[in-house]
């Protein structure tokens, strides 16, 4: 499968670009609403996750056809793990290839976003450590993983992109951590000390939650799809054929 696809470094730069434009759109809208609401602490999430919604929606349309769009560290894991079991998916190294360059998008585009605003790129103060937000990120990572090879699974690959975008603003609302879900995200909101930022010490925690998160949504995806990894494996292989024109 993997001769099909594009070569590594082509995908690392569309995880690249794509995670990167996606904290960009996070921290970047998270900045105009606080000027443009600055009262109106729950206008500020509603612009915030609006432009959510719509920029990740057109990110996995764009860079899907390259990389998958995983742009999430924990969907390249997951992804990894499903292939284990039909010794296909991820390598090790194209996992760890894709895990740096989402972690390296992440940092560039809160850099990016903070400089088209006009806001020094600093370290965020805002500790968001608490059981609750723990317990939303587990909530908002499992959910995730679960809609998104669910889907993959059944062979509705074309619902990915407008039903991630969907379950992420809806995230925003009903878990207590705004669902960031993907460590990529998380690291590169720590360059912001804006409104969707996230101090350092917050960040260990969030990642465990997003794990763990990750975990009980691989392990909700096997016990309602138990085929699940074939059917990834088959989708992935045909996609690749469908992209090289074999």
């Amino acid at each position: 499968m993997t001769s099909l696809q594009p070569p590594l470094w082509r995908r690392a730069v569309a995880e690249l670009l794509g995670t990167g434009l996606l904290v960009s759109i996070v921290v970047g809208s998270g900045i105009a609403a606080q000027r443009l609401s600055p009262n109106d602490v729950g206008l500020q999430l509603l612009e915030n996750s609006t432009a959510t919604v719509l920029g990740l929606t057109v990110l996995i349309i764009v860079f899907g056809p390259v990389s998958g769009a995983h742009l999430n560290p924990v969907v390249s894991l997951v992804d990894y793990v499903l292939g284990r079991r039909r010794g296909t998916g991820l390598t090790v190294p194209e996992l760890g290839m894709y895990v740096v360059a989402q972690t390296v998008g992440g940092i560039g585009g809160s850099v990016l976003a903070n400089a088209m605003f006009d806001v020094g790129t600093s370290v965020s103060v805002k500790d968001r450590t608490t059981p609750g937000h723990l317990l939303g990120e587990i909530v908002a990572t499992a959910g995730l993983v679960l809609l998104i090879f669910a889907l993959t699974a059944t062979r509705r690959n074309t619902l990915v992109a407008p039903a991630v975008g969907a379950y992420i603003g809806a995230a925003y609302w009903f878990t207590s951590s705004t669902s960031f879900a993907n460590p990529a995200v998380t690291v590169g909101r720590v360059f912001s000390d804006t409104f969707a930022g996230i101090a350092p010490a917050s960040v260990p925690g969030f990642m465990v939650a997003q794990v763990i998160g990750a975990a009980v949504g691989l392990g909700l995806l096997l016990l309602l799809f138990p085929a699940a990894a074939p059917r990834v494996d088959d989708v992935d292989r045909r996609q690749a054929m469908e992209r090289t024109g074999s």
